[in-house]
């Protein structure tokens, strides 16, 4: 570990980019960031930071191996991140992990260093989670001069690594501009929805549908075979009809149905989304649709079935969503 420690946070702030979060997603993202970066400028600075320290420690190893010269160090807190780069990135689970890591550590950080110097910062948050709270974070940064964008994604894990993520961008006009150099790294599609919020409110309704259809591809699949369907030949029918959706011509449910793909179901249900992350979405979607007094019976239905789909397995919490196709058929 002492091999990628932090040493001098303020030295080169301005030529660093933190990235706070390694999970399945942000280890990817950070990876094509930094070594698309370091292609371009030699002398940057990469810092990362994730609440397993094992995860920095491996991230680190990996690219120094593939990158020889690059400067990458393990920030230990999210503050010490922050100190230390003009850059932020931040890819959590959920709410409670950006209140905490903006809270307790970004603004703190912030608020220590110079005006001068804090006025630099650019904070990204990729996490999807409560509009209202990013909102309010947002808020918080914007008063003391720092620029923050929400700017949650959709592409999923192979979108990740590929480098073809769609960001879908909440924030000013001048915010949005400052930030697309920065997601242009991570993602082919770089969209600005509107305010402060707005990137968040598209990504949760675009996974409200994606969770109902991805239910409704299961139900569809399970009924074709029961009336003696080929899965092959049902999902080439649908695919090239009305019914045809994401869920179905990529994240098919069924192994074997999409002989020139390899779906998450081809691997036990691994590698993909995980249905605990789906679920989280719907429940943020319906608190929304709760709060905005948005009629949503398909979405609380769609909830109430990833719930109760991990309740009975639990196993399949961080299985691909997709395998609620393997929860219908044994009901």
């Amino acid at each position: 570990m002492t091999a990628f420690r932090l040493v001098n946070p303020l030295q080169m702030r301005s030529k660093s980019i933190a990235f706070i979060g390694l999970g399945r997603m942000g280890s990817e993202m950070a990876y094509n960031l930094f070594s698309k970066t370091f292609a371009r400028e030699q002398d940057a600075r990469f810092i990362v930071c994730d609440a397993v320290e094992d995860n920095t420690y491996k991230f680190c190893n990996n690219f120094a191996k593939q990158f020889p010269g690059a400067q990458i160090s393990i920030a230990q807190t999210p503050l010490e991140a922050t100190l230390s780069s003009r850059t932020l990135i931040t890819m959590l689970p959920s709410t409670p992990h950006v209140k905490s890591v903006y809270e307790e550590n970004v603004l703190p950080a912030l608020a220590s260093l110079s005006p001068d110097i804090a006025h630099e910062t650019i904070a990204i948050d990729s996490t999807t989670l409560d509009v209202s709270v990013a909102q309010q974070v947002a808020t918080k940064l914007n008063e003391i001069g720092v620029t923050m964008v929400d700017a949650p994604v959709s592409g999923g894990v192979t979108g990740a690594k590929a480098g073809t993520l769609s960001f879908l961008v909440g924030g000013s006009e001048e915010a949005y501009i400052q930030s697309h150099p920065v997601l242009s790294l991570m993602g082919q599609r770089i969209i600005h929805c509107g305010p402060s919020g707005a990137g968040l409110g598209a990504k949760i309704c675009n996974n409200l549908m994606l969770g109902v259809q991805q239910i409704a591809t299961a139900e569809a699949m399970l009924l074709g075979q029961k009336l003696g369907l080929d899965p092959v030949v049902l999902s080439s029918v649908i695919s090239s009809s009305t019914g045809n959706c994401w869920s179905l011509s990529v994240n098919n449910p069924v192994p074997k149905a999409l002989p020139e793909l390899s779906p998450p179901c081809e691997r036990d249900y691994n590698g993909g989304f995980a249905s605990s992350l789906m679920l989280k979405d719907l429940r943020l979607a319906t608190d929304i649709g709760h709060q905005t007094s948005t009629s949503m019976p398909l979405g609380l239905v769609a909830q109430s079935i990833y719930a109760d789909m991990i309740k009975d397995d639990p196993n399949l919490e961080n299985k691909d969503f997709s395998s609620v196709y393997q929860f219908l058929s044994k009901k």
